[in-house]
C-alpha cells in the first residue's frame, strides 16, 4: 500500500494486511482461501479465518476489543461468534463483475454452519471498497482510529444470502 499515491488508492482500492509466503501456505491449507480463476489466471481472493490466526497483526487484537460496543441485529459479536473476513482483492480489469459477491458467497457457505456472523474493517481512505461492501449487504457499526489511520468497523450476518447473485 505504502507505493501507492492518495490517487491510487482512492480509486483502485488498497490492501494493507501483508502476507509472507508461509503465511499464504497456512491459510490456503487451512481452507480459508478462495480464488476466482479466468483462463489459468487467478484474478481475485478472499481470505477469512478464526480471529486467532490475525492476532499476529496488532490491528486485529486492538478492532476485536472494541466488539462490546457493537450493535449488530441484535447480537453481541465475539471471537467466537464471528470471523475475520478479508482481505479481498480482486484484478481491476474484472472488478464490477459481480466477482466479489461470488466469492463471499462461496465463504459464507463454507463458514456459516460454524459463524453466524463475519467482522471485518476497512480503511475510510478506501472508499472503492467501502462501497463495495456495502453493496454485499455489509452494515457499518463502528468507527475507530488506529496507528493515525480511520476506519470503518462492519459486520455481516452469514444467515444472508450474498445479494446480486442471479443478475
Amino acid at each position: 500500500m505504502s507505493e501507492l499515491s492518495d490517487e491510487q488508492k482512492a480509486n483502485n482500492g488498497f490492501v494493507t494486511t501483508p502476507f509472507t509466503e508461509e503465511l499464504l501456505e497456512e491459510i490456503i491449507g487451512l481452507g480459508w482461501a478462495f480464488v476466482t480463476e479466468i483462463e489459468n489466471q487467478v484474478v481475485a481472493y478472499l481470505f477469512g479465518g478464526p480471529w486467532p490466526f490475525y492476532d499476529k497483526w496488532p490491528i486485529f487484537p486492538y478492532m476485536t476489543a472494541r466488539f462490546l460496543s457493537w450493535q449488530f441485529k441484535g447480537w453481541e459479536i465475539t471471537t467466537e461468534n464471528s470471523f475475520q473476513y478479508g482481505p479481498v482483492c480482486i484484478d481491476a480489469n474484472h472488478r464490477g463483475k459481480k466477482i466479489i459477491n461470488h466469492l463471499f458467497e462461496a465463504m459464507r457457505i463454507d463458514f456459516v454452519s460454524k459463524y453466524p456472523l463475519a467482522a471485518t474493517f476497512i480503511n475510510q481512505a478506501n472508499p472503492i471498497s467501502t462501497k463495495a461492501h456495502l453493496k454485499l449487504g455489509w452494515e457499518i457499526v463502528d468507527e475507530f482510529e488506529y496507528n493515525e489511520n480511520h476506519y470503518y468497523g462492519l459486520a455481516y450476518d452469514m444467515s444472508d444470502e450474498v445479494p446480486h447473485l442471479h443478475e
